[in-house]
C-alpha cells in the first residue's frame, strides 16, 4: 500500500470526493464502533481488577501494570502508527490494529497467570495505538465544515456512551461468571464486536489504488524510522515513572532523559527536512497558534479531569462502603450528558468556535465546586452520598463541550499530509496529561488522608483538579483572542 503525491494514503482514494461520498457515513460508523470497543475495554477493567486479583492471584504491582502497560504501549505508538498511516494507507493500518487489539483481547481472557495478561495487555496498547490515529486522520480526510463538527460530535458520543456503559458491563458480567469466568468475560467481550469491525471494514473501506510514491521519499525511508524511535523513546521516558509508581528515586531519573530524546527528536525532524525528506512530524505545525493552543487545553483537561473518576470511586468505596457496581453507577449520568453534549456541541462547533470550549471548562469548574459542597455536606450528615450524580452531571456536560468540539477546532488548519500525526500528537498530549494528572493528584490525595479524613483529602484532590482546569481556562481565553 503506498501514497499519492498529496501525501494522501491510496486507501482513501475513490473516484469522487471523499468529501460528498455517502461512503463516509460507513466509514465513521466503523470508526465509532471500534473506539467503543477500545474505550469500553478500559473502564471494564478498571472495574475487573479486584476479581483478577483473586483468580489470578496478582498482586498489587502486577494489578498496576494490567493498567500501566496498556498505557505505556499505546503512548509510545502513536505519532509513529499515525505518519505511517499518512504515507500507507489508514485504512489498512486501522484494520491491523483491530486485528491485533482482538487477538491481545482473547489472550488476556484466556490468560492463566498474571505476567501473561499483562503480556497481553501490552499487545493491546499496540493495536489501540495503531488504530486510533488513523481513526482520527480518516475524520479529517472524509468531513469538512460542519459535517467534520457533526463527525467529532458523533465521536464524543460514542466515548460518553462507552464510559457510561463500560463500568455497568463490567459489574454485570463478573456477577454473572463469578471470580474466575467474570473478569475474562470483560476482555472477551471485545472479540465479536473486533471481527465484526474487521468484516466491515473490509466490505466498506475503499479498495487501494496504484499511484506513485511521493518524490520525497520512498519506503523505509518516507516512516522516518530514526525520527519514530527518538519520539517513542521520548514518550516512555516521559510516561514510565508517573505509570510505574513505586520504582523510587531512580525511575525520576528518566524524565530529563526523557527531555533530552526530545531535544534530539527536534533536531533530527530538522535535518531531516534540510536532507529533503518528509519528517515523521511537520514541526511548521506548531507555529499554528490554534492547534498548539488546543494541544495545551487538551493535555490540561486530562490532566485534572480524568482523577475525577478515580477518586470518586475510590471515595464512595473505600470511605462510604459502596461496592464496584455501585460506584460505576456514579458516572453513569455524568457520562449519558457528556455524550448528548458532545452530539450537540459538534453541529454548532463552528459557529461558537472557541466560546463552546471555554463554556465547558466553566461548567466543569461549577461542577467541581459544586461536588466539593455535597462531600462536606455528606460528611456533616446532610445530604446523601448520591447527591454526587447530580454535581457530577456538570463535569459530564463539560466532557462533551470540551473535547469533540476542541478536537475539531485543533485539527482545523492542519494538512492533510499530516492529518494522523497531528491528530496522533494530540492524543500523546493527552494520554501524558492523564499520567501525570492521575499520579500527581491522587498521590497527593493519600498524602492528605494520611494525616486527615477522606473528605478533606477530596477537597484537597478536588481542588488540585480545578487549579489544573483553571489552566486550561486561561490557555482557551488565550486561544479566542488569538483568533481575533
Amino acid at each position: 500500500m503506498v501514497a499519492s503525491e498529496t501525501g494522501e494514503s491510496i486507501s482513501e482514494l475513490p473516484k469522487s470526493d471523499p468529501t460528498t461520498d455517502p461512503i463516509r457515513w460507513r466509514i465513521l460508523f466503523v470508526l465509532l464502533v471500534t473506539i467503543f470497543m477500545t474505550l469500553i475495554g478500559v473502564s471494564i477493567v478498571n472495574v475487573a481488577l479486584p476479581s483478577i486479583r483473586v483468580g489470578l492471584g496478582a498482586s498489587q504491582s502486577d494489578l498496576q501494570w494490567v493498567l500501566s502497560g496498556y498505557a505505556l504501549t499505546f503512548g509510545v505508538v502513536l505519532v509513529a502508527a499515525g505518519r505511517a498511516g499518512d504515507i500507507m494507507g489508514r485504512g489498512g493500518l486501522f484494520l491491523i490494529g483491530v486485528g491485533i487489539f482482538t487477538a491481545a483481547s482473547v489472550a488476556a481472557g484466556l490468560a492463566p497467570n498474571a505476567e501473561w495478561l499483562n503480556a497481553a495487555r501490552f499487545v493491546q496498547g499496540v493495536g489501540s495505538g495503531l488504530l486510533n490515529p488513523q481513526g482520527l486522520g480518516m475524520i479529517q480526510h472524509y468531513f469538512r465544515g460542519d459535517a467534520r463538527g457533526r463527525a467529532f460530535g458523533y465521536f464524543g458520543t460514542a466515548v460518553g456512551f462507552s464510559v457510561a456503559v463500560g463500568p455497568v458491563l463490567g459489574g454485570l458480567l463478573i456477577q454473572l461468571g463469578g471470580p474466575e469466568l467474570g473478569w475474562r468475560l470483560t476482555f472477551l467481550v471485545n472479540v465479536p464486536i473486533g471481527v465484526t469491525v474487521i468484516i466491515l471494514g473490509l466490505l466498506w473501506f475503499p479498495r487501494p489504488l496504484i499511484v506513485r510514491l511521493p518524490r520525497t521519499g520512498s519506503g523505509l525511508r518516507s516512516l522516518d524510522p530514526v525520527g519514530a524511535a527518538l519520539l517513542g523513546l521520548a514518550v516512555l521516558a516521559t510516561l514510565f515513572p508517573f505509570v510505574e509508581g513505586g520504582g523510587g528515586a531512580l525511575v525520576w531519573l528518566l524524565l530529563p532523559i526523557g527531555a533530552l530524546l526530545l531535544w534530539l527528536w527536534v533536531w533530527w525532524e530538522k535535518r531531516y527536512v534540510r536532507m529533503g525528506l518528509s519528517p515523521m512530524v511537520d514541526l511548521k505545525i506548531f507555529s499554528t497558534l490554534s492547534f498548539t493552543n488546543g494541544i495545551g487545553i487538551m493535555t490540561l483537561y486530562f490532566m485534572g479531569i480524568t482523577s475525577v473518576w478515580v477518586l470518586v470511586a475510590l471515595y464512595v468505596q473505600e470511605s462510604d462502603g459502596k461496592t464496584a457496581l455501585q460506584s460505576g453507577l456514579f458516572g453513569i449520568p455524568a457520562a449519558l450528558l457528556s455524550a448528548y453534549a458532545a452530539y450537540w456541541a459538534g453541529s454548532r462547533v463552528l459557529q461558537l468556535g472557541r466560546k463552546l470550549v471555554i463554556g465547558g471548562l466553566l461548567l466543569a469548574l461549577f461542577g467541581l465546586g459544586l461536588s466539593i459542597a455535597v462531600i462536606l455536606l455528606h460528611e456533616a450528615g446532610y445530604l446523601s452520598i448520591w447527591w454526587l450524580m447530580a454535581s457530577l452531571s456538570f463535569v459530564g456536560v463539560a466532557q462533551g463541550t470540551v473535547i469533540s468540539p476542541n478536537q475539531t477546532l485543533t485539527l482545523a488548519q492542519v494538512p492533510l499530509d499530516y492529518a494522523g500525526s497531528s491528530g496522533a500528537i494530540m492524543q500523546t498530549g493527552q494520554r501524558i496529561g492523564t499520567a501525570v494528572g492521575i499520579a500527581v493528584i491522587t498521590a497527593a490525595t493519600f498524602s492528605t488522608l494520611a494525616v486527615t479524613s477522606w473528605s478533606t483529602a477530596m477537597v484537597v484532590g478536588f481542588s488540585l483538579i480545578g487549579l489544573v482546569v483553571l489552566l486550561a481556562l486561561f490557555v482557551a481565553i488565550k486561544d479566542l483572542r488569538d483568533r481575533r
